[in-house]
């Protein structure tokens, strides 16, 4: 059986550690939505990449004679296929820089949820130690 005083001195210390555990479980969730959104990003350049990859290599194929249009909204304009070229090329160099920082973006995110978690581990054994 506990005596009373004990119960008053490990009240603070539960309290204590309930605040961490639930700042932990709400930056865990905001992390793992931000981690999703970040893959959907990835995933979507990713889409991006291919799309402008097989295309500049279909375009490759033609000949420089070839008349090509380019899509914009409702109605296609006619453009080089030097210019097409160089649209693709942008195209996927942007998705490739974009899916680089979204990649750092969410190593970060996860060395945060971990350090988060070690230091609540620190806390569980300093208080145990006591």
């Amino acid at each position: 059986m506990r005596s009373p005083t004990f119960r008053k001195m490990a009240a603070p210390v539960d309290l204590e550690l309930k605040k961490a555990f639930s700042e932990l479980q709400v930056k865990m969730i905001d992390t793992q939505q931000k981690v999703k959104l970040a893959d959907l990003q990835i995933e979507q350049l990713t889409h991006v990449q291919k799309h402008a990859n097989l295309t500049h290599a279909e375009i490759s194929t033609l000949g420089d004679n070839t008349r090509m249009y380019e899509g914009v909204g409702r109605m296609f304009i006619l453009q080089s296929k030097d210019d097409i070229t160089q649209q693709l090329k942008v195209k996927q160099k942007t998705a490739e820089e974009k899916i680089k920082e979204l990649e750092q973006k969410k190593v970060y995110l996860e060395r945060s949820v971990k350090e988060a978690e070690d230091n609540i581990r620190e806390m569980l054994l300093s208080r145990r130690a006591q």
